[in-house]
């Protein structure tokens, strides 16, 4: 599949992901969409040998959207202090079938990481190895049987959104490890990165990526078009 880039300059690259690559490789051994970008820069700029390319941050596999790459070792330490710091504003789409019980407010667990079983768990109280996870969401539209909620993560914590969305009895649609009873037909999950604002690290401008939702999927589709209109 052709990369559907976002943006790019001399210092990053941000890609449109779908819900079937990996950000990074894995005991899987798929091709992840880091090489795929690399081998993107060594043809459109014919760089002999390796090609640098850093990964500033990951969204999980079955999740689509913008994901941010850096091209120069400035633009990675300058960008991962930046996220450390909490200097660049994560927007995210997810379409639930249940509502959340307030149309919109702030979350906030204790994310507990369980490895042995790749999930995250939101509790009220804090445990050894638990870590805080913040969110705010709003619900932006509604269908006859679903909700669209676009939610400002805080914090990035492993499956944050998932976990906590399910928490509050409002699992993400086509989430079955979080508790949504049904697949979606691509095997992906109805989770997006719809967008990333932050101030370029080389450049010192505001710069603001979105990206546009799966187009193969007619109730993405129909949500965007709303929002938009």
């Amino acid at each position: 599949m052709e990369l559907e880039i976002l943006y790019e300059d001399n210092h990053l690259i941000a890609v449109n992901k779908s819900n079937s690559d990996l950000v990074q490789g894995d005991e899987s051994g798929d091709e992840p969409l880091n090489d795929k970008v690399k081998a993107y820069l060594k043809k459109k700029y014919n760089k002999p040998g390796d090609v640098f390319l850093g990964v500033v941050h990951r969204i999980d596999r079955p999740v689509s959207g913008v994901v941010l790459f850096a091209k120069t070792s400035k633009a990675l330490s300058r960008m991962n202090k930046m996220f450390q710091e909490k200097e660049v504003k994560k927007v995210y789409w997810a379409i639930v079938k249940n509502l959340p019980p307030e149309e919109e407010g702030e979350l906030r667990h204790y994310i507990l990481k369980d490895s042995n079983k790749n999930k995250s768990y939101s509790l009220h109280k804090k445990r050894p190895g638990a870590k805080e996870g913040v969110l705010f969401y709003r619900l932006v539209s509604s269908s006859a049987n679903y909700h669209l909620l676009e939610v400002d993560l805080k914090t990035g914590r492993h499956h944050q959104i998932r976990s906590q969305l399910a928490k509050i009895g409002s699992p993400i649609k086509g989430d079955l490890k979080y508790g949504f009873p049904r697949s979606n037909p691509n095997g992906g999950i109805s989770l997006h990165s719809r967008r990333l604002e932050f101030v370029h690290p080389v450049k010192k401008e505001p710069v603001v990526i979105e990206a546009p939702v799966p187009g193969n999927e007619t109730l993405w589709t129909a949500f965007e078009n709303v929002v938009i209109d």
